[in-house]
């Protein structure tokens, strides 16, 4: 008599798959979700699982956006480097570029995002209904952080000094689909609160006002940074598209190695 064993299983509520069939999320995926459902939508399906109504969809997809490409940051520069050094890891030059998303470049996203959210959670009673009650949090929120000696994430930018055009564009978005929730409300009294808690009014940049309306959509904070990796692979794959086109990798190598000058090392 032989003893009976029970069949390892994994539960998943993603993706599974048979010798006919590809399901995810419970649907079929060729006939249920392709064509039907937009890539921007089925992103936000997979982690909140939910399908987004038509407003959180326009300004999740506004996001995605917003983060795509900003021309030669740090992210975009490694990629093209990587491409140039090993032509031959297609994979190997968009991760370089991922993996300097962090507190300066992408991160910026999470980091707003999740103050935000500490903030409003650690607010008693009920949240303001007026611009002064939100600005009265801002400041308090403002003042807490320098008393830390900590950045408030998602204030200021080193190019767009005056503001961010992508800020106000991505909060009237929110209004006009319904979704400008607490996030943004509060994102919005911090900039002008800013100048009073810090004694120079800073612009509210747009990784910062993606962070507040990604967590206004009711996502998860501890996971916008990968909205934003999301958004940014596909300017990584355009940039290293241009690239190929139009090579500038190796005169950026050449500026840098040509124009290096030792300098003895004090500390040693």
């Amino acid at each position: 008599m032989t003893a009976t064993t029970t069949p390892i299983q994994y539960p998943t509520a993603l993706g599974t798959s048979t010798a006919d069939e590809i399901r995810l999320l419970g649907h079929d995926l060729a006939e249920d979700l392709m064509g039907k459902v937009s890539f921007g939508e089925l992103a936000f399906w997979l982690v909140a699982m939910r399908r987004p109504n038509p407003g959180e969809l326009k300004v999740f997809e506004a996001v995605l956006v917003a983060l795509a490409d900003h021309g030669f940051t740090p992210t975009a520069i490694a990629a093209r480097l990587t491409y140039l050094s090993a032509p031959d890891s297609l994979q190997g030059a968009i991760a370089s570029g991922l993996l300097g998303g962090g507190s300066r470049f992408l991160g910026v996203t999470e980091d707003t995002g999740k103050f935000l959210h500490r903030t409003i959670a650690e607010h008693d009673g009920d949240l303001p209904t007026t611009d002064e009650g939100w600005d009265e949090l801002a400041l308090a929120a403002i003042r807490g952080q320098r008393e830390q000696k900590r950045f408030v994430p998602g204030l200021g930018h080193p190019v767009h000094k005056e503001g961010d055009p992508r800020t106000p564009r991505l909060i009237a978005i929110a209004e006009e689909a319904g979704v400008r929730g607490p996030h943004l409300r509060l994102f919005e009294a911090i900039g002008r609160m800013s100048g009073t808690a810090l004694g120079r009014a800073l612009p509210l940049n747009g990784a910062g006002v993606c962070g507040a309306a990604l967590a206004d959509l009711g996502l998860p904070v501890d996971l916008l940074r990968g909205f934003a990796l999301l958004a940014r692979t596909a300017g990584l794959l355009g940039q290293i598209a241009e690239e190929r086109r139009n090579p500038v990798a190796n005169d950026i190598y050449m500026a840098v190695d040509r124009n290096a000058i030792y300098v003895a090392d004090d500390a040693h």
